[in-house]
């Protein structure tokens, strides 16, 4: 059994906000001094899943990744949690790809791994919360697709899954190859084990170009973008108040009611 994850590396969501900074005229995060970035905390589930039907069933878990060399401590994670081989997704080509191009590039590098039985993603990333590289991924590969997953099991030549909804679950019957997006009510993944680390640190990861997927350069990257980000600021948060005074309490209530009337809420 080949199992395909997709990881993402982002800004650690519990940064104090005093680190926060942004860059409003290049449009990005600033990243701060000594807090390096983590995996997505979703995709770690999807990892988790991963590992729990590789228990299972036995198989490999590829998992993959746009990115530079920065990029290869959350690779080196998903290695040390049971994960098999990490490939990195670099090449200039592919930065500044939307949610489309972006899924464009995952589809092509996970048709050059080969057969594959399931594709495993987490629902959203933490940082721009769309959740759409999944859903997108999935037409690409032409693959069923169950998102929101609490658990997935495999048998025969199906896959058995837990989906999540606001009142309950749903239970779907869907044949392999399929794509899934994990939710967080998988429960928390594990943590790596001192021989996983050991492990991980002796692996290589792959460095694949867009060559090396053989992907359209018209498909990704700012110019295939079908959004633009138009502005990325941090909103300001501004208090106003006033003081109600009178010469007694009595007086000093009746006007506090009558700003409340004027205000709307009583």
């Amino acid at each position: 059994m080949n199992i395909i994850v997709c990881v993402k590396q982002i800004q650690d969501p519990e940064i104090p906000l005093s680190k926060f900074k942004l860059d409003a005229e290049g449009q990005h995060v600033v990243p701060p001094e000594g807090i390096p970035p983590v995996i997505n905390p979703y995709d770690e589930q999807a990892v988790e899943l991963a590992v729990r039907i590789k228990e299972k069933h036995e198989g490999k878990i590829t998992v993959l990744t746009i990115g530079d060399d920065s990029a290869s401590p959350v690779v080196k994670h998903a290695l040390a949690m049971g994960a098999d081989e990490g490939i990195i997704l670099k090449d200039p080509v592919f930065e500044d790809s939307d949610s489309f191009g972006t899924a464009y590039i995952l589809c092509r590098a996970i048709q050059k791994t080969g057969k594959f039985d399931l594709v495993l993603c987490g629902r959203q990333a933490a940082d721009w919360d769309e959740g759409l590289v999944g859903t997108i991924l999935a037409e690409y590969l032409g693959s069923p697709l169950i998102t929101l997953v609490e658990s997935a099991d495999f048998s025969g030549d199906r896959w058995r899954v837990k989906r999540v909804i606001l009142d309950g679950y749903q239970i779907f019957d869907v044949p392999s190859p399929a794509v899934l997006t994990v939710s967080h009510e998988l429960g928390p993944p594990r943590l790596p084990s001192g021989w996983g680390i050991i492990t991980a640190s002796k692996k290589e990861i792959s460095f694949w170009d867009a060559q090396k997927i053989e992907a359209d350069p018209s498909k990704m990257g700012s110019g295939a973008s079908r959004k633009k980000l138009v502005r990325l600021f941090l909103p300001s948060r501004k208090r106003k108040g006033e003081k109600i005074e009178g010469e007694d309490p009595e007086e000093t209530a009746n006007r506090l009611v009558e700003k409340l009337k004027e205000a709307g809420v009583l």
